[in-house]
């Protein structure tokens, strides 16, 4: 769904009609979605086989499985980091000293709650997280990707519309590249305020923004109709590059720290 262009004479709300279009009925949306053929096929797939998994072994053998769930996580870009991966589904989520929460990136401790391995062990694949909790993500997932090749201001507007609920402080919103360029184009930040100082970007955020009125879809709504009106205005020509917020076609970027942690590790295996 193409949001439009200058010659439409309505480019200042296309991006935020385009995002509405979606998330007024977003249910609908997403059984358009999974109706895809080729998201029905993996999704059926997954749904298989997924319960026949006893062990993180058998999980990263079955690549297709491997594959769906990191996707449903946005991690596709880290399929190749095997032995990064399995620390984290070994380690787990439950452990504050595990090594998903030592990582800023909060995908990977959502993930390792997902198939939950370090707690359940040859159960982690029956309860509903690594079911229908992965297959719900998988294509929400699906649909961000989706609403990205034609508009990257919509799959942030939806990305965000997503996140709000588990921002807790200006540092939350810095944690995550594209929370953090939300804020900076709803309030027309120059891009040299990522540069400054974090604990002044934070507080500089909260003091613009109440972090608790992100659990209330209305003011979330209402940001969002600023950020997709102000995205319009600065990227009219529609070839933003979303590599430089996303990282890859699933993911949302890779920071120092974790090709840091990454290279610290052997990859490509167990």
């Amino acid at each position: 769904m193409r949001s439009g262009s200058n010659e439409s004479g309505g480019s200042v709300t296309s991006t935020y009609t385009s995002y509405r279009l979606i998330s007024q009925d977003i249910g609908k949306s997403l059984e358009r979605v999974s109706k895809q053929p080729d998201v029905a096929r993996e999704t059926e797939y997954y749904r298989a086989k997924i319960g026949d998994v006893k062990s993180i072994d058998d999980f990263m053998a079955d690549t297709r499985l491997y594959n769906y769930a990191l996707k449903a996580h946005g991690l596709e870009d880290m399929a190749y980091a095997k032995a990064f991966i399995r620390k984290v589904l070994t380690e787990g989520a439950t452990d504050k000293n595990a090594f998903a929460n030592k990582l800023s990136d909060s995908r990977y401790t959502d993930f390792a709650k997902s198939l939950n391995f370090a707690d359940l062990g040859a159960a982690a694949t029956s309860v509903d997280a690594a079911q229908s909790g992965v297959i719900t993500k998988y294509t929400r997932q699906t649909l961000e990707q989706e609403a990205g090749d034609d508009n990257t201001g919509v799959r942030l507007a939806l990305y965000f519309e997503r996140k709000a609920p588990t921002i807790k402080s200006g540092l939350d919103f810095l944690a995550d590249d594209a929370l953090a360029q939300v804020f900076r184009t709803a309030y027309n930040l120059p891009d040299e305020f990522a540069g400054a100082d974090v604990e002044k970007q934070a507080a500089l955020i909260e003091k613009t923004i109440d972090v608790k009125d992100l659990q209330d879809p209305e003011k979330v709504g209402k940001l969002l109709e600023r950020f997709t009106i102000m995205w319009e205005m600065q990227n009219p020509s529609t070839t933003y590059d979303p590599l430089a917020v996303f990282g890859s076609s699933s993911g949302y970027g890779i920071s120092a720290d974790l090709l840091i942690s990454i290279n610290s590790l052997k990859l490509g295996g167990k």
